[in-house]
């Protein structure tokens, strides 16, 4: 049995089709799952609960954490560490394998223009801190011997049916409704991003490989590196619309931050914007056979998703 925690979410739902190429045992854990395969077998499970996790992972080989909460320092701070541990002493009890997919949050400023699995650990933010002691301590019951587990690491995403995705949000779907593009700070920097599908099927590859483990993977992402000027022509171009762009200063951000909670939360994040932000997946292209998703092709399956 693999077992997806937050199994409906933005990756669950694509990771869940992904791991049918491995096995017909898939379980989908949540509020009120939904199955993407038809032999998915369904866990309702409020996962703030220890006892609740506990039962969702009995009889699971692997689980996948993938959970993604609401975008509130407070929500993190009060619902991710509890969660994590859950999870942790789950697996540990089972015999399960973990892999826990992760963002770059808990990576230190300088290292945004060019991230690698042995960047820095120093979070700028306090999103990232708690990103960084989640991690933590899950790393520490892999050094002690406890815990078989592996952290997949993703940049920001985007890809079809993504409304988390920033790019997608600010930049394709204003195109789309023939706005004009948003973007943070500046423009002129580029800025990585990995494809979702990519992201799944990755995680699904490297949950089972067993060589795999007790390690963090960088998911692969399309090295080319485009700013935000060069995302938002080929959005405009496949969208067949004009390339239209305005940026929003930090001063902006924060007084919409005062009539739009989710942006309340964005001013802390613009390092990730005022400098390069690249994400670099090369141990993961050179440990496996593997074709990333261009960017061009990115975008031109997103845009005929909708069509």
């Amino acid at each position: 049995m693999q077992t997806l925690l937050g199994g409906n979410g933005t990756i669950g739902s694509v990771l869940a089709k992904e791991l049918t190429r491995y096995t017909n045992k898939i379980r989908i854990v949540g509020r009120n799952p939904k199955k993407i395969n038809e032999s998915d077998e369904l866990f309702k499970a409020d996962l703030s609960d220890p006892e609740q996790v506990d039962r969702a992972i009995a009889g699971s080989e692997i689980v996948y954490l993938l959970v993604g909460f609401e975008y509130d320092i407070k929500v993190w701070r009060n619902q991710w560490p509890p969660l994590m541990r859950a999870t942790l002493d789950a697996c540990i009890k089972h015999k399960a394998k973990l892999v826990f997919f992760d963002n770059v949050y808990l990576y230190d400023i300088q290292a945004i223009p060019h991230m690698t699995e042995s960047s820095p650990i120093n979070p700028p933010s306090l999103k990232g801190a708690v990103r960084r002691d989640i991690a933590q301590i899950l790393m520490e019951e892999v050094k002690n011997g406890a815990l078989t587990a592996l952290i997949a690491r993703s940049a920001d995403f985007y890809g079809p049916a993504n409304e988390k995705s920033f790019l997608i949000e600010t930049v394709y779907k204003n195109l789309k409704k023939g706005k004009k593009a948003n973007w943070f700070v500046d423009a002129g920097k580029k800025h990585s991003f990995t494809y979702t599908p990519d992201a799944a099927r990755a995680t699904a590859l490297l949950g089972n490989t067993p060589d795999a483990y007790n390690q963090v993977w960088h998911l692969p992402t399309d090295p080319e590196s485009l700013n935000g000027k060069e995302w938002t022509e080929l959005f405009a171009q496949e969208l067949k619309t004009k390339s239209g762009l305005m940026v929003l200063p930090i001063w902006m951000i924060k007084m919409i931050g005062w009539f739009v909670p989710f942006m309340k939360e964005m001013p802390e994040m613009m390092y990730q914007y005022d400098r390069t932000y690249f994400f670099d997946s090369s141990k993961f292209m050179k440990r496996f056979p593997f074709e990333i998703t261009s960017y061009k092709k990115g975008v031109q399956e997103i845009v005929a998703s909708e069509k």
